[in-house]
């Protein structure tokens, strides 16, 4: 079920989502957007469902956003809108009364890595690689990622990610705790199955609380950072310098930034 770029199949009480464009390493448009918003509709009315599995096809988990649709709107809507809908989904995704695990491998970048973040469970390969690109894009991060990361790693690791975009290999990853394990890529979609399956067995309403007492620690700054980055997200947008760095890249010359 779902579009054919994101799409939704059941083992039991086991919903699979799969990332499925792997000839652009998954990279995130608003077709997909829209089938994962629907898809955890359709996952909040199914009573049976006990955990999902968020995987990919493809070399990679997701390559962040498709940079062809960055700061461009596909339909009529203003940025503020566009961006609040979106963090909706992971609110929503956060406020389920089942877990998500991500099988991370390749890239995981920008927005889908904050979107990984959300969730409750990462493992990863040991190829896997994570990157926080959006400055160099001339955007903030803003799928919660940065409180998260901050949660996990400190200010000073979050920062570093955040504002020079470096990569941060799997092994880093598993030290910090973004991910609890790493496995060869062979034995990814089975050790995903295996944790889905154990939570799957076990007693329903247990898991449901133990979510939200989860939640209760740790989502609050989350969703505050949400909702501050839906503005900041949206200031960036109308910003001078946004437009200078379009109108540099377009020009291929060297932007003249003026902080406004």
């Amino acid at each position: 079920m779902g579009s054919t770029l994101t799409t939704l199949e059941y083992e039991g009480p086991i919903a699979i989502i799969s990332n499925n464009r792997p000839e652009k390493h998954n990279a995130a448009n608003d077709e997909m957007d829209e089938a994962f918003r629907d898809i955890l509709v359709e996952l909040q009315a199914n009573p049976e469902i006990r955990v999902a599995i968020w995987r990919a096809n493809g070399r990679s988990w997701s390559s962040g956003r498709d940079v062809s649709q960055l700061g461009i709107r596909t339909e009529d809507i203003d940025n503020f809108s566009f961006i609040e809908r979106g963090q909706a989904a992971m609110k929503t995704l956060m406020s389920c009364r089942f877990p998500f695990v991500c099988a991370l491998k390749g890239w995981v970048i920008g927005g889908s890595f904050e979107r990984a973040l959300c969730c409750d469970l990462r493992i990863a390969t040991e190829g896997a690689r994570f990157m926080l690109p959006e400055v160099k894009h001339g955007v903030v991060t803003d799928t919660g990622g940065m409180a998260r990361l901050f949660q996990m790693c400190g200010h000073g690791v979050a920062m570093d990610l955040i504002l020079t975009g470096r990569v941060m290999e799997a092994e880093e990853a598993l030290r910090y705790g973004i991910i609890s394990r790493i496995v060869a890529e062979e034995e990814l979609e089975e050790t995903a199955l295996e944790m889905a399956r154990a939570i799957a067995q076990s007693p329903a309403f247990t898991v449901k609380m133990a979510r939200r007492n989860m939640a209760k620690i740790a989502n609050q700054m989350v969703e505050d950072s949400i909702d501050e980055e839906t503005a900041t997200q949206t200031l960036v947008f109308a910003s001078d310098d946004y437009a200078e760095m379009k109108a540099a890249r377009a020009e291929d010359r060297e932007p003249k930034y003026r902080c406004r």
